[in-house]
């Protein structure tokens, strides 16, 4: 689907103040440290991938929520939405290569009109291993939505949902009014069918994301007190949480700024790097692919638009000797995967 022209100027001017921004922009110079320098000093430079395991594509910014946190921008008048044609490239894609894992994204994946029809033909093509990222909300959000836990179930597909918190306040704040409501009810249709409870083959798996400033905690210690929490609550059961830190772009750039949080954010995450996290950071096994079929290094390379590099740029081209042998571009937001025990899709990395 096309955008205006003046969306797209709008787009491409917003996307080059964030990386100025990133790049220091307001830091006096050499004040922090570039990215690439500091996986210099552990020998970790350039960054390189590994083998592919996962290819994540991301198949529209539409979506039926407007999240505080929302690294896409995503929102309902978002109108880019992956057609057809690039699914159909996707799928030739899918049938060769050494990727064993399919990774829905959006926005609400759910929402691309052709996306049940990709997740079948994908599964003929050979995928084993689904995930669809879910707001959750999208299950309550119109009757055409209701049977998506029956569908999930049918094509065994791992659903890994966002939950902010087990609590209405902090979950509405973070993701809009009735949110909590509507995702509490939506985990337990998910339940219902299978999904989340014990020995269950049926995957169920929350995000946590920080709704300030601020790092995440202890994965483990907050799977804990979710667990717990919803269990006693709701009787909701999941398998893992997954807890993932906030990267400064996009909206919750625009936060740090607007809360002039965003020097001190910076700096904390310089303090807490770990060289033992850049090891695994998910640019090392995933490929991430544009609802309109450019290639990325990650989803949030995407949103900054920092194409592979690599002369395979689009999905129509697809090459993974090429793409095996690139360089990953890096900027400063990788400090956002590289903080703490780290953070990725999967959750924390070291």
């Amino acid at each position: 689907m096309k955008k205006s022209l003046k969306a797209r100027n709008n787009d491409i001017a917003n996307t080059a103040r964030q990386l100025e921004i990133l790049s220091g922009g307001i830091f006096a110079a050499g004040e922090l440290p570039t990215f690439a320098s500091k996986i210099k000093e552990t020998n970790q430079f350039p960054l390189r991938p590994k083998k592919l395991e996962i290819l994540q594509i991301n198949l529209g910014y539409m979506c039926n929520q407007v999240c505080a946190h929302c690294h896409v921008d995503a929102g309902p008048d978002r109108k880019e939405i992956m057609t057809i044609d690039t699914m159909k490239q996707c799928l030739k894609v899918i049938k060769t290569t050494n990727a064993h894992t399919l990774d829905l994204t959006g926005g609400a994946p759910e929402m691309n009109p052709n996306f049940r029809w990709f997740v079948e033909e994908a599964a003929k093509a050979g995928i084993k291993d689904f995930i669809v990222r879910s707001n959750l909300t999208i299950i309550r959000a119109n009757k055409k939505y209701h049977d998506l836990p029956e569908f999930f179930k049918k094509h065994n597909v791992h659903v890994v949902s966002s939950m902010p918190h087990w609590t209405r306040g902090k979950t509405d704040k973070q993701r809009g009014d009735g949110v909590f409501d509507k995702s509490i009810k939506a985990l337990q249709e998910l339940n219902a069918v299978g999904y989340g409870m014990p020995n269950s083959d049926l995957k169920l798996d929350l995000v946590y994301n920080p709704s300030g400033a601020f790092l995440p905690g202890d994965q483990m210690a907050l799977e804990n007190d979710f667990k717990k929490a919803l269990k006693a609550d709701f009787n909701i059961d999941f398998h893992s949480l997954f807890a993932i830190t906030n990267l400064p772009i996009s909206r919750f750039l625009d936060y740090l700024i607007a809360s002039e949080n965003y020097e001190e954010y910076m700096y904390n995450l310089v303090e807490a790097y770990n060289p033992a996290a850049v090891e695994n950071v998910m640019c090392t096994n995933t490929l991430s692919v544009s609802w309109d079929g450019i290639l990325y290094d990650c989803d949030f390379n995407q949103m900054l638009n920092l194409k592979v590099n690599a002369k395979t740029k689009h999905i129509s081209d697809y090459n993974e000797e090429i793409l095996q042998n690139r360089n990953i571009v890096i900027n400063q937001h990788c400090y956002g995967c590289t903080a703490g025990a780290g953070s990725s899709c999967q959750g924390v990395v070291a």
